[in-house]
């Protein structure tokens, strides 16, 4: 069995190594590229990865569906970018920021169609690991077009925000892991059991990015700080406290989604803080991490075979235990 930063480091070396694109036009595939080597987790083919490796050794066929994976998740990264205006990906500037909104388009554009060609490799139950690749590529594009949508909406509950997210973050990981399951051979239950374990550690992992986003430190996280309240974004901590402000603290949130000013930032912060949504959004993060983990636990496969994702899934969540 490997570790996480044993799969980590196998597939980074395997995955910048064989990268499939051409030298030429270099002005549409150097910003792939630039994308591609400043690195990220690697989470989403790694999980495949180690879902395959719980029913036996790694096979080629998971290595394949694992770059695939990992291509069309930095896809989605470029389009997320421009649409989200972002000026800093990884402690980078963005790809539309460095090159241009054109070279963004279309090095997204490519990055996926190169992602289906890497899963065309796959020898075993092709159609239905394409199946669920492209239902979850759809669904993604929906929760990224949700999430647009919410923009413009001042009536977005707290239940439509997680199906947003559900939709938007967490299917990506519930399928690398059902994919790389699917792939080693494991029963229906079993995948169905890692698919939800993806998906709540997935929505577990966004509460807690949307959470660092507002109260993180801008060096660590990579990017810019308090962009979602910057940008308006409907996040748990928004909704929360819109839901539980009095009259006085609604009022002034209201007229801070009107403004660009300096204290914005900060100013909504203590908003948060006031209405008690900061703590309500690291209960909803506990009560997801604490699914995610029952369903690790019902996955029939040796404790020991299951002690490294229970591990990455403890370190994503910053869980002690």
């Amino acid at each position: 069995m490997h570790s996480f930063t044993q799969l980590v480091e196998s597939f980074e070396e395997r995955f910048i190594n064989t990268l499939p694109f051409p030298p030429q036009p270099d002005t549409l595939y150097e910003p792939c590229r630039y994308l591609l080597h400043l690195g990220g987790k690697r989470i989403r083919p790694v999980l495949c990865l180690m879902a395959n490796e719980l029913f036996g050794e790694i096979n080629n066929d998971a290595w394949h569906a694992a770059d695939a994976i990992e291509l069309f998740h930095n896809f989605t990264l470029i389009h997320d970018d421009i649409m989200d205006k972002a000026p800093l990906r990884r402690g980078k500037p963005t790809v539309h920021d460095k090159y241009g909104m054109t070279a963004g388009i279309l090095g997204g554009d490519v990055m996926c169609i190169y992602s289906y060609e890497h899963l065309s490799n796959i020898g075993a139950s092709l159609p239905l690991i394409m199946h669920l690749f492209n239902k979850t590529a759809i669904e993604v594009c929906e929760g990224q077009q949700l999430d647009m949508d919410f923009e413009l909406r001042n009536d977005v509950s707290i239940d439509e925000y997680i199906r947003m997210i559900t939709l938007k973050t967490s299917v990506l990981l519930a399928s690398s892991l059902k994919i790389g399951g699917l792939l080693g051979g494991a029963t229906e239950g079993n995948t169905n059991k890692l698919y939800e374990f993806g998906k709540n550690l997935g929505i577990a992992f966004q509460l807690q990015d949307d959470y660092l986003d507002a109260y993180g430190v801008s060096d660590k996280l990579g990017k810019q700080q308090g962009g979602d309240i910057k940008s308006n974004k409907k996040t748990f901590l928004l909704l929360n406290a819109l839901e539980h402000a009095n009259d006085s603290q609604a009022k002034q949130i209201k007229e801070l989604l009107q403004t660009d000013s300096d204290n914005k930032v900060s100013a909504m912060l203590s908003l948060f803080s006031a209405t008690g949504a900061d703590k309500a959004c690291k209960e909803m993060m506990g009560q997801y991490s604490n699914m995610a983990f029952k369903c690790l636990e019902d996955v029939a496969a040796l404790s020991k075979r299951k002690s490294h994702l229970h591990e990455i899934a403890s370190y994503l969540l910053q869980r002690d235990k």
